[in-house]
């Protein structure tokens, strides 16, 4: 761990999780077949050293890891640490170094645990550190300039990549490669960062941090919540019934267009709402829109992730499981987070 904290500017720490922009290729041409997770937080930071004129820097390694790989007790770490931090009065904000596969997910579970206003921004790279086109430097000085910015307060959990600015429930890993590979479908940006200053577009209206009753103070470990693909031809009950052996106690179904199921799927899914064995929320595979409920599908327990992607609705209904097994209140906090 690395402090240098002080009063004037800022005081800003850096949780590094790994990923990309801790990535290292063995040629400066290869932006892919890299292996990440490779450099320290302390080389990333001393890499950019244009970040000790916005804050004063302390960093902490919590993981080390490609996002891929990225586990519930990782995510547990992670928030503990953060709300202990943001306890203390000489923390000013929180910059995250994340992998990007799955950096979405990781934003949304902290905006739903953390109980503090402070900033808290993640931020990675498309490119690896020894690339020559790197991004991961720029955008770690774009994240730290958000976290040291007073107007950054309040506004939830955010993700900085390519200059924008996004909020952690709307963001969305949207393309493979490209360094503009996030977006936010549903609501666009909150804003975007030139040489070091903020520009606000819009805010997330959804409750999150301290309006948020989700506590994982004394969790060592998450309900198991799975996700299942619809897709043309499927009649096949093996997945579900897999899960179910597993010990899941929830299911996110990937439904075609506004959330459709197919109806060999979803006969299976009823009888198992019938039984009361298991949560389902409806999602949809298309990556933007809301997922309606019929009347009937009310009735028979499905619950709508709204315009959550996959991903998300199992993060949310993996914490809601924590408070709750009620499907109208599973279903209220589907519509306010």
């Amino acid at each position: 761990m690395m402090s240098v904290l002080a009063f004037g500017k800022p005081n800003i720490m850096i949780l590094a999780t790994g990923g990309t922009i801790a990535g290292e290729a063995k040629s400066e041409l290869a932006t892919t077949g890299y292996k990440a997770g490779s450099v320290g937080v302390g080389d990333l930071v001393q890499a950019v050293p244009e970040l000790q004129n916005l804050a004063h820097i302390s960093t902490e390694q919590i993981a080390n890891i490609d996002s891929s790989n990225m586990t519930d007790a990782i995510w547990l770490k992670l928030a503990k640490r953060i709300n202990t931090l943001l306890g203390e009065s000489k923390i000013d904000g929180i910059v995250i170094t994340h992998g990007t596969d799955t950096m979405e997910e990781t934003a949304y579970f902290l905006n739903l645990v953390i109980k503090s206003d402070k900033p808290i921004v993640l931020t990675g790279a498309m490119r690896p550190s020894t690339a020559m086109s790197a991004d991961g430097p720029k955008n770690l000085y774009n994240a730290l300039a958000l976290a040291s910015d007073k107007q950054a307060k309040g506004k939830g959990v955010m993700v900085v990549m390519n200059d924008k600015i996004y909020a952690a429930r709307e963001v969305a890993k949207t393309h493979t490669l490209n360094v503009d590979a996030f977006s936010s479908p549903n609501s666009g940006e909150m804003g975007y960062i030139i040489d070091g200053k903020i520009h606000w577009n819009t805010l997330s209206k959804r409750l999150h941090a301290k309006q948020s009753p989700f506590d994982i103070t004394g969790l060592e470990q998450l309900p198991k919540v799975d996700i299942v693909y619809t897709y043309a031809n499927d009649g096949s009950k093996v997945a579900i019934k897999a899960f179910l052996e597993s010990g899941t106690k929830g299911l996110i179904v990937a439904g075609s267009g506004a959330g459709s199921i197919h109806q060999n799927q979803k006969d299976y899914l009823i009888e198992l709402l019938e039984k009361h064995q298991i949560i389902v929320v409806k999602s949809s595979r298309t990556g933007a829109g809301i997922v309606p409920l019929s009347q009937e599908e009310k009735a028979q327990g499905f619950i709508s992730a709204g315009n959550l992607n996959p991903q998300k609705a199992r993060v949310l209904l993996m914490l809601a499981l924590t408070k709750t097994q009620a499907i109208d209140k599973i279903a209220q906090y589907f519509e306010e987070f």
